[in-house]
């Protein structure tokens, strides 16, 4: 009886496994990776090479292909961009300076002409200073105040600092040299009305005596008016030695040991040694921004801090500093520029 039983589950038990079995998920099969071969065949008949690369790592040797490309196509691009900028940058840099060049030389002829045309009009004044004196006309309105040099003119010594001649002192001496010329035209203007005079009054002589060192009157005491010493002025103001240096003041020369006045009332701001070129300079202020320098002396006679007055000696003439001589070099200075001195003599 149980062997029966038993032989009945059997079959049972079996359809139930194979049900089962049926009922569970089929297994996907896996995919076959592809496999590339690359052969190498030498053209010595020599071993052939092969080199099996699957398809997972021909897409990655690809990817590193292009972005290896990309990268060298990025810095070839920089590198070309940097040149381009580098040469471009050096090219303005060059441009720059030539451009500079050719101002610097144009500024330089322009200092030149303008030397020249100080040059030309100082003869032009010499010309008319003869002319008056030989006509008994006496001297022009604007050289009322230069001094009555009875020296023989073999005083010749030069010097200041050296300047540079820059766009700023080129105009002002031009400025100055077109003054000039205005002044000059209106003074030959009025020698030729006198001479007009001396010849309708049969010769007679409308001439001034010369004022020497004198002070005009209303003119106050701490304006200049004076002559710094007696001399022969041996370097004007402005361009001079062919236009290559910008004199800021003037020069008069005479003996070593001529007496230096103050030509205003001041104070000393300044006595004793200067290395820019005055050799022994003395500085003088007399207020409204206006101030006065003496340079090259052979001995200061004054101290700074000193109230001076107008004609009181302050140095002895010498030749310190940048010098060619026995001279002063005398300024004029309003609000710190350099002005023509023949305006306050």
């Amino acid at each position: 009886m149980d062997n029966d039983n038993k032989e009945e589950k059997q079959p049972e038990q079996a359809a139930a496994a194979e049900k089962q079995k049926a009922e569970q998920p089929k297994a996907k099969p896996k995919k076959k990776q592809t496999i590339y071969t690359i052969k190498l065949i030498p053209d010595d008949k020599g071993d052939v090479k092969s080199i099996r690369l699957s398809a997972r790592m021909l897409k990655y040797g690809a990817a590193s292909l292009a972005a290896g490309a990309l990268l060298f196509v990025g810095a070839f691009s920089y590198s070309v961009y940097s040149t381009f900028v580098n040469q471009n940058g050096a090219s303005e840099i060059r441009e720059l300076r030539e451009v500079n060049n050719i101002q610097q030389e144009q500024l330089l002829q322009l200092s030149k002409k303008a030397n020249a045309l100080q040059d030309q009009l100082d003869q032009l004044t010499q010309l008319e200073s003869d002319l008056r004196r030989m006509s008994g006309a006496g001297p022009a309105e604007d050289d009322a105040g230069q001094m009555d040099d009875s020296s023989d003119g073999t005083h010749d010594g030069q010097g200041g600092p050296h300047v540079t001649p820059d766009l700023e002192n080129v105009s002002a001496a031009l400025d100055n040299i077109e003054k000039d010329v205005a002044k000059r035209r209106e003074s030959l203007l009025a020698l030729q009305e006198q001479l007009k005079q001396q010849q309708e009054q049969l010769g007679m002589a409308a001439g001034s005596s010369l004022p020497g060192m004198t002070t005009m009157a209303g003119v106050s005491i701490t304006t200049p008016s004076i002559w710094p010493a007696r001399g022969d002025v041996s370097s004007p103001f402005g361009l001079r030695w062919n236009g290559s240096d910008f004199h800021p003041g003037i020069d008069i020369a005479n003996d070593m040991g001529t007496p230096i006045v103050a030509t205003a009332d001041g104070v000393v701001t300044t006595a004793g040694w200067n290395s820019g070129g005055y050799g022994n300079m003395v500085d003088i202020d007399h207020g409204n921004g206006i101030m006065t320098r003496y340079g090259h002396a052979m001995q200061v006679v004054v101290s700074a801090g000193q109230h001076v007055r107008r004609g009181q000696i302050i140095a002895y003439m010498g030749s310190t500093g940048f010098s060619t001589g026995p001279h002063v070099h005398y300024e004029v200075r309003v609000n710190g520029s350099p002005v023509n001195p023949v305006g306050y003599l």
